[in-house]
């Protein structure tokens, strides 16, 4: 079974590394929050498509949705 590592563990080992590969970390995280990022656009994008298919929402103009969202 895996052990799971607390954040403190994640520092305490990263200080370890050196400057450059402390730097390749940073860019891998950040590719990988990226990724996560577009996966979560894309489910809330396919949800929002299903419920419009299933008729829980209706199309609105720019303007509609601005005065729901400023009321």
């Amino acid at each position: 079974m895996e052990r799971s590592v607390s954040f403190a563990e994640v520092l305490d080992a990263v200080d370890k590394l050196s400057g450059e590969d402390q730097a390749a970390l940073v860019e891998i995280v950040r590719r990988r929050m990226a990724e996560l990022g577009r996966k979560r656009v894309a489910a809330e994008a396919s949800e929002a498509q299903l419920e419009f298919a299933k008729g829980h929402c209706s199309p609105a103009t720019p303007g509609e949705l601005m005065d729901e969202i400023l009321s």
